[in-house]
């Protein structure tokens, strides 16, 4: 069923610039139509490609446990993602899943019941812009404040989307698969006595907040825009110099600004066109 999102949850697209989108929802079936250099269903198996043009670094993060059923009815398998709960056990091994996470758009894959159609399933793939300066504020503070508080010892984090995609779809709606909409990562220190994380303490979950874009539309006019819209959002991120383990620095954040404040191509500066 076609979502019937509410004035707070959806927005506009007003052209393919990265930072006009926080969050972003269309069927799965949609965006193997519009994305099929990077997503192709092949049998049982729904391949995430990265094509030469996104090399090195462009392309999507799928994010998921490696399976899921397509629109309630048929059972696939992902290859070319990466798991939604990871163990790190080094500071290379948390640099790296850092830059991975805030790199490239994610992509989580969930199924959703609505009111008027109970019985019927649909897929829908969530996009989270992890480029958009408000939710890359969430994701940063919420690493930075774990580490902060635990002051070496072990801790697991989890960021989770579930409300803000609960709230997008008319009231009795229901996320058949609402807890695919999450990741988290789990650090083991070496240290002896990690007494914070043994009760608990140090396991916490951010809940993201954002404005969700509803790129369900099918007409042709919006067809291209979206497909574009999709592409510019998938070019690869260039950073000016590393990620730090705790902050980034100016230079890093200036760099994020250089790439959303791209000129739009001249078929996209006509005034905002409503994506719903």
């Amino acid at each position: 069923a076609k979502p019937s999102p509410s004035p707070t949850s959806s927005g506009e697209l007003r052209g393919p610039r990265t930072c006009d989108c926080e969050l972003a929802l269309l069927p799965l079936r949609r965006l193997l139509l519009l994305q099929p250099d990077c997503f192709q269903l092949r049998g049982d198996r729904l391949a995430v490609l990265r094509p030469p043009r996104h090399q090195p670094a462009g392309g999507f993060t799928v994010l998921s446990d490696g399976a899921l059923h397509h629109d309630g009815q048929r059972h696939c398998r992902l290859t070319g993602h990466l798991k939604r709960d990871v163990e790190l056990t080094s500071h290379r091994d948390y640099k790296d899943f850092r830059e991975t996470i805030l790199s490239r758009p994610l992509v989580f894959f969930t199924n959703v019941r609505t009111k008027n159609y109970s019985s019927k399933e649909k897929t829908y793939a969530f996009i989270v812009n992890t480029r958009h300066p408000k939710i890359r504020r969430q994701i940063e503070h919420g690493m930075n404040t774990i580490i902060s508080s635990v002051f070496g010892e072990s801790y697991k984090l989890r960021f989770d989307f579930q409300e803000v995609v609960k709230s997008f779809f008319p009231p009795g709606s229901h996320l058949v698969t609402g807890e695919d909409l999450s990741f988290s990562y789990e650090f083991k220190s070496d240290a002896l006595f990690d007494f914070f994380y043994w009760f608990g303490i140090s396991k916490n979950t951010v809940a993201v907040t954002g404005k969700v874009l509803n790129l369900s539309n099918t007409s042709a006019e919006k067809k291209e825009i979206i497909t574009m819209f999709l592409e510019k959002m998938s070019e690869p991120y260039v950073r000016l110099n590393s990620f730090s383990d705790r902050k980034f620095s100016v230079a890093s954040r200036d760099s994020i600004d250089a790439f959303c404040s791209l000129t739009p191509q001249p078929s996209l500066t006509n005034p905002p066109v409503r994506v719903c």
